[in-house]
């Protein structure tokens, strides 16, 4: 396996939230955009699609430039009303490897999606159907969910939320998450041995209230 696939893989297992918290709390995607399986579990670089509303020709073009460890994400705009990616696409993904897919729009044929094991986050679920007329954008700086992505950023996701790392941040977020994991082990352990969360956040009564009347 690859440096960078070992990345994306131990960022996958650290989860969205850690990687969230470790990393300068930056980078969260809206919630509402959700996977359909809450098992999925997601990360990888991304290539981006921006299409217009009801219109997937170039959700098609944007899968031919996507292959192993990456992460389709593609802008509608938050468009739900019409669903441009479905049981077809998703296969095609599959077969070329892709890690999993990031919509800010919807999606149709989800119970076939879910049955598949493909990684798909998405605002909604649409059986409307989409024309294949309209020239998108591919590679192209996208809003998702409020957050900017740009291609090769990192997309990690689970059933936490959806976060964006800078592409070349990987490294830094990998050891900032390892680091607060390593931390929260120490802290269970300690919980296990009768400490409080009181105790181990420094919360206790009365040091705290102290030190919250030095601040003001």
């Amino acid at each position: 396996m690859a440096l960078e696939e070992k990345v994306f893989a131990r960022l996958g297992e650290l989860g969205a939230a850690t990687v969230y918290e470790a990393h300068g709390q930056k980078g969260a995607i809206d919630p509402a955009i959700k996977p359909l399986d809450p098992t999925s579990v997601l990360a990888g670089r991304a290539v981006t699609v921006k299409l217009d509303p009801a219109d997937n020709w170039f959700i098609h073009v944007g899968l031919m430039h996507a292959g192993p460890g990456d992460v389709l994400v593609v802008d509608i705009g938050g468009y739900t009303d019409a669903g441009p990616w479905g049981d077809v696409l998703t296969l095609a993904a599959q077969e070329r490897g892709v890690a999993g897919l990031v919509i800010d729009g919807a999606v149709r044929d989800s119970r076939d999606i879910v049955e598949s094991g493909f990684p798909v986050f998405t605002r909604g679920v649409c059986i409307r159907r989409t024309t294949k007329r309209q020239i998108g954008a591919i590679n192209v700086p996208v809003t998702i969910g409020g957050i900017e992505v740009v291609p090769k950023d990192i997309i990690v996701g689970d059933a936490d939320g959806l976060v964006r790392v800078p592409g070349v941040e990987g490294q830094a977020a990998l050891k900032s998450a390892e680091a607060r994991e390593a931390k929260e082990i120490g802290q269970r352990e300690q919980l296990r041995q009768g400490a409080s969360t009181l105790d181990l956040l420094g919360l206790s009564w009365p040091e705290s209230i102290a030190r919250l009347g030095s601040e003001t």
